[in-house]
């Protein structure tokens, strides 16, 4: 059975695919180097199609139609702009119902590309763009630290980190939000406190990496105009070990953080990048890997926090569990020094 990764390391290469949502305009090129926040494409979405029959509207035949027609495809049109017209002394005329693009004609009929909203899509990271891909996206190539988070607010920023964690499961207290943190991205620990929030926005945080949060300030967060990432998920979670200790040893260094959110379907993740210099580039990070002994593992508990391990047995054939499943198993030696057998679904390995 395949595992999937969250990604903790202290130095990787990553690759990241930025696409469009729809077709547009990609305005980097191979070899240039971009920052998290740069606009790499640009597109316009929630644009609709209107059809314009020229055709009955003149009460003439579709064959006829062309000859009447005095726009071009491509053409931009103005409200009421002339479309078509027919002459003698009971002439017909065709207008433009609404603003728009001609983006097709034939059989006596038009096309009318009307509204959207332009949309520009950005880096996601600092790095290298190593492939186009025209008209749609492009790829970027980065070195340095990750660390990924299980739910982001969709958001991304850059700055220098700034941490105001004495441990791995303190609550964040709002009275840590001074003016010497303003126009930083701020690690916290567990929020439960709206003031929290309010206190960051007050401060124009550029972003804010937690343990976790109290899942009734989601409507809270997601109105942040700034990026928010949870490590650890919601609900009081302290963060796991391996994120901590990455996360507080790169103390006030430039970051990037993309709070994106969680997709498998997609491969999207909200993730902190930490750019760091290399002599020789590290291998790429893995993506899916078989499960095998030695690894270490999360252990994903929807109840309580999310427990670090190494995974000691891999079971070759389906067990009986408590609740009356069946499923394939493992055994993980966890840094208590207790050992659990462990569905392979509520695993993840860190790496």
């Amino acid at each position: 059975m395949l595992a999937s990764f969250t990604h903790i390391l202290p130095l990787t290469t990553v690759v990241r695919k930025r696409m469009l949502p729809t077709a547009g305009h990609v305005i980097v090129k191979v070899g240039q180097k971009v920052n998290s926040t740069d606009v790499i494409g640009e597109a316009v979405i929630g644009r609709k199609h209107l059809i314009v029959d020229i055709a009955r509207l003149l009460r003439i035949s579709p064959r006829n139609a062309a000859a009447c027609t005095k726009v071009k495809k491509g053409q931009k049109l103005a409200k009421d702009e002339l479309i078509a017209e027919t002459t003698g002394l009971f002439s017909r005329e065709v207008k433009a119902p609404v603003e728009g693009r001609v983006v097709a004609m034939g059989g006596g009929k038009l096309v009318l590309e009307t509204g959207g909203a332009p949309f520009e899509l950005v880096a996601g990271i600092p790095g290298t763009v190593t492939e186009v891909i025209p008209d749609h996206g492009a790829i970027i190539r980065a070195t340095g630290a990750v660390i990924q988070g299980v739910w982001g607010n969709g958001r991304l920023e850059t700055g220098v980190m700034i941490s105001i964690m004495d441990r791995a499961d303190e609550v964040f207290d709002p009275n840590r939000l001074d003016v010497s943190i303003r126009g930083s991205i701020i690690l916290g620990g567990y929020v439960d406190n709206p003031a929290v929030l309010k206190g960051a926005i007050e401060l124009a945080v550029r972003g804010l990496i937690l343990s976790s949060m109290s899942p009734a300030l989601l409507p809270l967060a997601m109105q942040a105009v700034f990026p928010i990432l949870l490590v650890d998920g919601f609900g009081s979670r302290p963060m796991n070990a391996s994120a901590y200790k990455l996360l507080s040893t790169n103390n006030r260094r430039d970051i990037a953080i993309n709070a994106e959110t969680y997709d498998r379907l997609k491969g999207s993740r909200p993730e902190v990048f930490i750019p760091l210099p290399v002599s020789q580039e590290p291998p790429e990070t893995r993506e899916v890997e078989a499960f095998a002994t030695g690894q270490t593992v999360r252990v994903i508990n929807l109840i309580g926090p999310a427990q670090l391990g190494k995974l000691q047995q891999l079971n070759a054939n389906p067990v009986s569990l408590p609740n009356g499943l069946r499923a394939k198993t493992a055994v993980v030696r966890l840094e208590s020094g207790d050992q659990i057998t462990v569905p392979l679904t509520n695993l993840e390995v860190l790496g």
